[in-house]
C-alpha cells in the first residue's frame, strides 16, 4: 500500500533523520519535504537520498497558505509529520514574533489544509505533531518527572510557541475529528546537528581548543537520547500510535549539563590523543539565560509500554560517534559556519525544481 507523507522541517537536524530514514526504510511510500530552508534548515544533510525515486523536496514556508496548498494539491498527503519549528531557547528570546508566527501560524495553516483535503474519511490519514518535554516547564532538581498528564508550564517564547501549537492541535482533534497524535521529546543529539546546540558546540571549541561557555554553575539537568532513537520512536508512534494520544519520549538518561561538557571533555582528549585534562581547561562559567529552566526530565512510561519503545544507544557510545562525526565532517561544519550550505538549494535543486 503506497502512502504520501508530507514531513515538514525535513531539512532540519531531527527533521532530516526521520526523512532519511522513513525514504529508506518504506520505498513504497512517497515522501514529500517541506522545508522553508530558514538558517537551521540543511539540504546537504540529505545529499545521500536526494536522487531517490520516492523523494521530493519543495522549498516552501509553512505559514505560505497559498503554496503550501499548491502542494497539497499536487502531491495529496495522507499523512503529515509536523516537524517545522524555529529552533533554539536563545534565538527565541530575542525574536519572539518569529517563533510565534512558525510554530503557531504554520501548524494552523497546515491544520486547515488537512482538514479540507481529508474531508472523506480514510484511516490513513494522519497529523502527527513533533513537539518538546520543554512545554512541561522545569522541575526541581531532584524530584518528578513529566509524562503525557503534566501540565503545560512553558517559560521561554521557544516553549510558549510550541505549547500553542500543541493546543491547537489537539483542539482540532476534539473540534474537528482530525486524526492527530502528538509526541513530546527530551534533548536530541547526534549527526547533522547544527553548530550552535550545546553539544555540537563543545565539541567543536574542543577540537579547536577554545572556551567552553557553560550557563550558571552548570547545574541545569537535561534528558539525552540519540536522534536515531527518537526517529525509531517517531516511526512506531506513526505506524502503531493511538488517534488523539500524546507519547512522552524519554532516554531516562539525566546529566547536570556541567556533567556533561566535563565528559565531552575526557572524550575529546582520549580520541584526539591529549593529555587528560587538556580540554577541562577551557571551561568557562558565563552570566545564566533568563528563564533558564533548571530540569526536564520525562517518564516514557507509556511508549515503552504500549509500543515496546526503548532507546538502544548507550549514552557514551553515542557520544563518541557524534564526536567522531564531528571531525570527519570539516567540510559540512564549515559550509554551516560560512553560510555556504545556504547557497546549497539553487546550486543542487533550484533548475529541478522550477520545472
Amino acid at each position: 500500500m503506497e502512502r504520501c507523507i508530507l514531513i515538514t522541517g525535513g531539512a532540519g537536524f531531527i527533521g532530516s533523520h526521520v526523512v532519511r530514514h522513513f525514504v529508506k526504510t518504506y520505498p513504497n511510500y512517497r515522501i514529500i519535504n517541506v522545508d522553508k530552508l530558514t538558517y537551521a534548515g540543511n539540504l546537504m544533510n540529505l545529499q545521500d537520498i536526494e536522487n531517490y525515486p520516492n523523494y521530493r523536496f519543495y522549498k516552501a514556508d509553512i505559514v505560505d497558505e497559498s503554496q503550501m496548498h499548491e502542494i497539497f494539491e499536487k502531491e495529496q498527503p495522507d499523512s503529515i509529520i509536523h516537524l517545522a519549528a524555529e529552533s533554539h531557547v536563545d534565538r527565541s528570546l530575542m525574536n519572539p514574533t518569529a517563533f510565534a508566527q512558525t510554530k503557531v501560524m504554520g501548524t494552523l495553516t497546515l491544520l486547515n489544509l488537512a482538514r479540507h483535503f481529508w474531508k472523506k474519511k480514510d484511516k490513513k490519514h494522519l497529523f502527527y505533531h513533533i513537539s518538546t518535554d520543554e512545554v512541561y516547564g522545569s522541575l526541581p532538581l531532584d524530584e518528578g518527572f513529566f509524562d503525557e498528564a503534566s501540565p503545560y508550564q512553558p517559560r521561554s517564547p521557544y516553549a510558549a510557541s510550541k505549547a500553542a501549537s500543541d493546543h491547537f492541535v489537539r483542539a482540532y482533534f476534539h473540534s474537528y475529528g482530525l486524526p492527530i497524535i502528538i509526541s513530546n521529546c527530551c534533548n536530541n543529539y547526534g549527526p547533522y546537528q547544527f553548530p550552535e546546540k550545546l553539544i555540537p558546540l563543545m565539541i567543536l571549541n574542543l577540537i579547536e581548543e577554545k572556551p567552553l561557555p557553560v550557563y550558571g554553575e552548570g547545574k541545569n539537568v537535561r534528558d539525552w537520547l540519540w536522534v536515531l532513537d527518537h526517529v525509531k520512536a517517531i516511526d512506531l508512534i506513526f505506524h502503531r500510535g493511538k488517534i488523539g494520544e500524546t507519547y512522552c519520549i524519554g532516554a531516562r538518561n539525566e546529566w547536570h549539563n556541567i556533567d556533561l561538557v566535563r565528559l565531552l571533555c575526557d572524550l575529546v582528549d582520549e580520541i584526539l590523543q591529549r593529555p587528560k585534562g587538556t580540554g577541562r581547561k577551557w571551561i568557562r562559567f558565563v552570566k545564566d539565560r533568563p528563564g533558564h529552566d533548571l530540569r526536564y526530565a520525562i517518564n516514557p512510561e507509556k511508549i515503552e509500554k504500549e509500543l515496546q519503545w526503548k532507546p538502544t544507544m548507550p549514552f557514551e557510545e553515542g557520544l563518541r560517534r557524534t564526536i567522531q562525526w564531528y571531525i570527519e565532517n570539516r567540510t559540512w561544519v564549515e559550509k554551516v559556519r560560512s553560510g555556504e550550505y545556504l547557497h546549497y538549494y539553487e546550486q543542487q535543486y533550484g533548475e529541478r525544481l522550477s520545472e
